[in-house]
C-alpha cells in the first residue's frame, strides 16, 4: 500500500485517538481499542515506511499511551460509581418488557390471592399455615396486630432478615435457569401470599393498619421480589429464546444482564431489613404521618432507580442502548499475563483459566493439601464430638466452625486454625504457580521447590486474609469486606512479583489501595456469583429457629441428603446426628476447595493488570518486537 494511501485510509482513526486522549472525561476502554488497532499500524509503519514522517507521528503517539490510557483506569472509584450510574441502568433499560412483565403477574397472582380469601376466608391458613393464622389472630385480640416483628433481638433480627431476603431474591433470579418456571412459581408463592396476607386483615377492619406496617419495609422488600422476578425472567430467556447463538452462549449473556440487575437489589435488600428490624418493630410508636412519608419516599426510590432513571441515561446515551452483544469469547490454553485488562475481561479470564487448568491444581492438591485435611477434620470431630450431636440455625456457619477451629474453644483449636492457614496458603501457591507456568505439566518435582521457597511469604503476604475469615463473625463479613481490598493482593504481589520481598509486600498493598473499586467490586461480584450458585446445595437460611418444627425454612439439596444420612443412621446409633452432620461437613469443604480456586485466579489477572499498568511490561514488549515481522513471511510474532 502506498504511503498516502495508508494515511488517508487511517488518518481519522488517529485524529479520534488525539482528541479522546485529550479529553479528561474519555472512557479509557475505547482509548485502549484503539490504541490496540493504532500499535498494529505503527508495526505496519515500522516495516514499510520505517525512514517516512509517519512512522515517528505513530511513535509517538504510541510512545505516550502509558500516561494516557492508565491515568484514568487507575480511577476505579470512578470506575465503581460508573457501573451504578450507567451500566446497571442501561442493563435495566434493556430489560424493561421483562421487568413490566414480572410486575403485572406479581400483581395478578396478588389480587387473586386476595379475591380467593374473599370468597374463602380459610385460604390464609393453607397459605400461610394454621399457626401463624392462630398467633396473628391472638396478636389481634391483644390490639397488636403485627406483634410479629416485635420478636427477637432488633440486631440479629436484621441479620436474619436481611439474608432471608436476599436469600429469597436470589432463588427468584436463579430459578429462570429453568426456562423461566422456577421464576414464576416463586412469584406465585410470594405473590398469593401477599394478597392472601393483606385481605386477612382487611377482614378483620385492620388494612390501613397493617398496610402502614408491613409496607414500611415491604416497599423495598416486595418491590425487590418483583423485580428479581424480572432478572430471572430475563435469565430464562437466554435459553428459551437463543437468537443467533448457541443456547450455552446466550445463557452466558443472559445471565450476565441479570446478574446486573441483581446487583442493583442489594442495597434495597438491605435497607428492607433495617427497616423491618429497627423501623417496623416499633411501629406502634410512630405516628400516622410517619409511616406514610417512610412509605413514598422508599416508593419513589424504587420508581426513580428503575423507571425514571434508565429512561434518563438510555436518552442520554442512545448510542449503548442497542449496542450488540460481543462475540463469545473462545477458550484458550495459554493466557497473556503482561497486558491490561478491563473488569469485564478478569472476570471473563477467572472462569476460562478455571476451565481450563483446575485438572492440575486439583492433581496438587489430591497429594499435598487434601490429605492434611481429611485429617484436621477427623481430627476436629473427635475432639468435639459433642458439638456433631446438634442441629444448628446457620449449619454452614456452625460446622465450618468445628472444622477449622474458629472459635477458639481450646489450644488444639489454636493448631487447627493454624494448620488451615498453612493448607490455604499451599492451595493459593498450587493455583498462582500455574500463572508462570501454564504450558508445563503437572508435576510435584517442579512444584515442590517452588512452593517452599514461596510459602513464609505467602502465608505472610495472606496473613490479615486470614485473620479476617478465621476470627471475623461471618456475619460481619459484609462490612469487613470493605477494608479486604488493601490486603487482597499482598498474597498475589509476593508469589508473582519479582522484585525484593519488602517491595513485593508493599506493591500488594499499593496496587490494592489504587484500585479499590475495582477490587471491591470484584471481590463483591465473584462472592454474589457463588452466593447464588450455593444456594441449591447449601442455603445460608438451611435452619432457623423461627420455625418450630426445626425444619429447613429453604429446603435445599444438602438438607435432603442430610435427611437421607440421619434416616439411616438412625437404625445403628442414637446419636444418628452425628453421620448427618460429618455428611454436611463433607460437602461444605468440597464447595470451599472448589469454589476458593475462582477468587486466587481473579488475584493473580488482578495482580498482572495493576502491574502491567505500573510498569508496562507488556507495553515494552510490544514496542520491542515493532518492526520484526517479515514482509512475506510468517513468524511467531505473527501469532501474538
Amino acid at each position: 500500500m502506498k504511503e498516502t494511501s495508508f494515511i488517508e485510509q487511517n488518518k481519522e482513526k488517529w485524529k479520534k485517538f488525539q482528541t479522546l486522549t485529550s479529553n479528561q472525561t474519555s472512557d479509557p476502554e475505547e482509548i485502549a481499542d484503539l490504541y490496540s488497532d493504532i500499535t498494529d499500524d505503527l508495526s505496519y509503519a515500522q516495516t514499510f515506511y520505517n525512514k517516512r514522517t509517519v512512522r515517528v507521528y505513530l511513535n509517538q503517539i504510541a510512545q505516550g499511551i502509558h500516561n494516557l490510557v492508565h491515568k484514568q483506569r487507575k480511577d476505579s472509584f470512578r470506575k465503581l460509581f460508573t457501573v451504578w450510574r450507567v451500566s446497571i441502568p442501561l442493563e435495566i433499560y434493556r430489560s424493561r418488557k421483562n421487568l413490566l412483565f414480572a410486575l403485572f403477574v406479581f400483581l395478578f397472582w396478588t389480587i387473586v390471592g386476595a379475591i380467593s380469601t374473599h370468597f374463602n376466608p380459610d385460604f390464609p391458613r393453607m397459605i400461610l399455615g394454621d399457626g401463624y393464622v392462630e398467633m396473628t389472630l391472638k396478636n389481634i385480640e391483644k390490639g397488636d396486630p403485627l406483634g410479629v416483628y416485635h420478636s427477637g433481638s432488633q440486631v440479629s433480627m436484621f441479620l436474619e432478615i436481611t439474608l432471608n431476603n436476599i436469600t429469597v431474591s436470589f432463588y427468584t433470579f436463579i430459578l429462570g435457569i429453568f426456562f423461566t418456571i422456577g421464576t414464576h412459581i416463586m412469584i406465585f408463592n410470594n405473590s398469593i401470599m401477599l394478597g392472601a396476607f393483606q385481605y386477612f386483615f382487611h377482614l378483620k377492619g385492620l388494612l390501613i393498619v397493617s398496610f402502614l406496617g408491613i409496607w414500611i419495609h415491604g416497599a423495598f422488600e416486595i418491590s425487590s421480589i418483583a423485580i428479581a422476578g424480572g432478572a430471572g425472567i430475563t435469565l430464562g430467556n437466554g435459553l428459551l429464546f437463543p437468537g443467533s447463538y448457541t443456547r450455552l452462549q446466550s445463557l452466558q449473556l443472559s445471565a450476565k444482564r441479570g446478574l446486573k440487575i441483581m446487583m442493583s437489589l442489594i442495597p434495597f435488600l438491605i435497607a428492607a431489613g433495617f427497616l423491618e428490624s429497627f423501623v417496623t418493630h416499633n411501629y406502634q410508636e410512630l405516628a400516622d404521618w410517619s409511616k406514610w412519608t417512610i412509605i413514598t419516599v422508599s416508593f419513589s426510590i424504587i420508581i426513580f432507580y428503575y423507571i425514571i432513571f434508565p429512561i434518563v441515561i438510555a436518552r442520554r446515551h442512545p448510542e449503548l442502548v442497542h449496542e450488540s452483544d460481543p462475540p463469545i469469547k473462545t477458550y484458550v490454553n495459554v493466557f497473556d499475563l503482561h497486558k491490561i485488562r478491563t473488569f469485564g475481561q478478569i472476570f471473563s479470564d477467572t472462569f476460562s483459566f478455571y476451565r481450563v487448568h483446575i485438572g492440575k491444581i486439583m492433581r496438587y492438591n489430591l497429594v499435598l493439601t487434601i490429605p492434611i485435611i481429611i485429617a484436621v477434620v477427623v481430627f476436629q470431630d473427635l475432639m468435639r464430638y459433642e458439638d456433631l450431636t446438634h442441629q444448628y440455625e446457620y449449619d454452614w456457619a456452625s460446622q465450618l466452625s468445628i472444622i477449622m477451629g474458629f472459635d477458639i474453644r481450646s489450644f488444639s483449636d489454636f493448631v487447627v486454625t493454624l494448620l488451615w492457614t498453612i493448607i490455604l496458603s499451599i492451595f493459593t501457591l498450587s493455583i498462582l504457580y500455574h500463572f508462570k507456568n501454564q504450558e508445563q505439566k503437572a508435576s510435584l518435582k517442579r512444584f515442590l521447590p517452588f512452593m517452599l521457597q514461596k510459602l513464609p511469604g505467602t502465608w505472610l503476604g495472606l496473613s490479615f486474609l486470614f485473620l479476617i475469615l478465621f476470627y471475623v463473625p461471618w456475619y460481619w463479613m459484609f462490612l469487613v469486606v470493605f477494608i479486604a481490598p488493601f490486603f487482597w493482593l499482598q498474597g498475589a504481589s509476593v508469589i508473582l512479583g519479582e522484585e525484593r520481598f519488602g517491595r513485593r509486600f508493599g506493591n500488594g498493598f499499593r496496587y490494592g489501595a489504587r484500585n479499590y473499586g475495582n477490587v471491591l467490586l470484584g471481590i463483591s461480584l465473584m462472592g454474589l456469583v457463588l452466593f447464588i450458585f450455593a444456594q441449591p446445595i447449601a442455603c445460608v437460611l438451611s435452619y432457623q429457629e423461627v420455625n418450630f418444627m426445626r425444619e429447613p425454612v429453604l429446603e435445599d439439596f444438602l438438607d435432603k441428603f442430610a435427611d437421607f444420612v440421619k434416616n439411616v443412621a438412625r437404625y445403628y446409633t442414637s446419636d444418628f446426628l452425628v453421620p448427618a452432620n460429618i455428611a454436611r461437613q463433607i460437602v461444605y469443604v468440597f464447595f470451599m476447595l472448589f469454589s476458593l480456586p475462582f477468587f486466587v485466579i481473579m488475584m493473580g489477572f488482578m495482580f498482572f493488570t495493576f502491574q502491567e499498568q505500573n510498569q508496562s511490561t507488556g507495553l515494552k514488549k510490544q514496542f520491542a518486537n515493532f518492526g520484526k515481522r517479515k514482509r512475506y513471511q510468517e513468524t511467531s510474532l505473527d501469532f501474538e
